[in-house]
């Protein structure tokens, strides 16, 4: 197996994976209202590909900003189930993290649950509002953020 940029070869596969793994209402997410219209950041779209061609995992990540501060929206990450339980999406996650800040993003967040992304370093952002309806235990953020605060919004530049 190895952990590759994803191709235009890949996006069928992704795309499934992320209906299989998320539900079909995915798109209903509020994080997907930061991601209408706006183009992920390739260098942080990844996939698990295995010897045979076939994707286990999948990573994406989208730039936004709150106010005028930017930062990378990290997901959806997603392990096929048949894959789970092998560290995938850790290793996916990991990738991302050690690489945001030297391609200059000192912020990253995502929507999910603290106790399963504590361990990668993500807490809880008080003052950081994603579009509703969205639980704000469930922001956690990565990195620069003293004194960040603010609505997210899709960053188009």
């Amino acid at each position: 197996m190895e952990l590759a940029d994803e191709t235009l070869d890949d996006l069928w596969a992704i795309e499934t994976l992320y209906d299989l793994t998320f539900a079909p209402g995915r798109m209903a997410l509020s994080s997907y209202r930061l991601r209408d219209d706006v183009p992920p950041v390739p260098d942080f779209c990844r996939v698990v590909r295995y010897d045979d061609g076939t994707i286990g995992g999948a990573i994406r990540c989208w730039p936004i900003k709150i106010e005028d501060h930017p930062a990378l929206l990290l997901g959806p990450v997603a392990v096929h189930p048949t894959r789970q339980g092998e560290g995938l999406g850790s290793l996916m996650i990991r990738d991302v993290l050690q690489r945001a800040e030297p391609a200059g993003w000192t912020r990253v967040l995502l929507v999910g649950d603290a106790p399963y992304y504590e361990r990668f370093g993500f807490a809880r952002l008080n003052g950081v509002v994603m579009p509703p309806p969205t639980n704000p235990d469930r922001v956690l953020g990565y990195g620069a953020w003293a004194g960040i605060r603010g609505r997210a919004r899709k960053s188009l530049d």
